[in-house]
């Protein structure tokens, strides 16, 4: 889908990917209210996507008369209530007993050339500006930790047979503890929001090449057809933003 509102353009799209067989991920692309959000689900069986979609559906009712500090306490506050209701309601309730009901989230909202990302997990996001790529969020995942603790390269921190467990995401445990950063957004700025399923099928290069691209439509179809060229083991969910 692609949309445009005021000063902004994006489009998102998601993708089963060749081996899942079914797609717990989810996107949200809402220019009107400046909010954008991609989630990927975990638990298994229907466990997954119902967390996901939970997530994108809760979070849509945003209200879009708070300003922007607002409606960041209000997106804090919607995802505090989420992870209690899918760490102690619906966990406990899984088809196994081990089975954590959850999902990662990264959301980013606007208003004027302000903005602002919450994450939890390894759903990434990124900006190009000026002819580089930045990577705004960093995961929450056991192979960042062994990078910043224990001194790892990335090429050996990935060869951990953990590197890819998550220590946040909604209703993966009773306290979520949220990232935040803020900054502002200038014209030409394009932004990227994804689920791990398409940053680890693609080089960097890679992505920034696809964001140089004219549109988000563009660019979007560019990164999909990327992945879908290669084994896309996992669902791919990506928004595209532009200013």
């Amino acid at each position: 889908m692609a949309a445009t509102s005021g000063s902004w353009r994006c489009a998102a799209r998601t993708d089963t990917g060749k081996v899942r067989a079914r797609n717990e991920d989810a996107f949200l692309a809402l220019p009107e209210l400046g909010l954008w959000i991609v989630a990927d689900g975990m638990g298994g069986h229907q466990n997954g996507d119902l967390a996901s979609r939970l997530i994108v559906e809760r979070l849509a009712e945003l209200p879009d008369f708070l300003d922007l500090d607002q409606q960041v306490d209000w997106l804090r506050s919607t995802l505090h209530s989420l992870n209690r209701h899918l760490a102690l309601d619906l966990t406990v309730h899984a088809d196994q007993p081990e089975t954590i009901v959850g999902s990662t989230v990264v959301a980013l909202l606007a208003r004027g050339d302000q903005a602002c990302c919450l994450w939890a997990g390894d759903s990434r996001c990124y900006m190009w500006r000026g002819g580089r790529l930045f990577q705004l969020s960093h995961d929450h995942s056991f192979m960042e930790e062994l990078i910043r603790d224990q001194r790892m390269s990335p090429a050996e921190a990935a060869r951990h047979p953990s590197a890819r467990a998550l220590t946040r995401a909604i209703g993966a445990h009773e306290k979520l503890d949220l990232d935040m950063i803020r900054f502002t957004v200038y014209p030409g700025d394009t932004l990227l929001l994804c689920s791990d399923g398409l940053y680890q099928s693609l080089l960097p290069d890679t992505i920034g090449a696809a964001m140089n691209l004219p549109s988000p439509s563009l660019a979007l179809q560019r990164l999909f057809n990327q992945c879908l060229a290669g084994p896309a083991r996992d669902n791919i969910s990506a928004v595209v933003i532009r200013r």
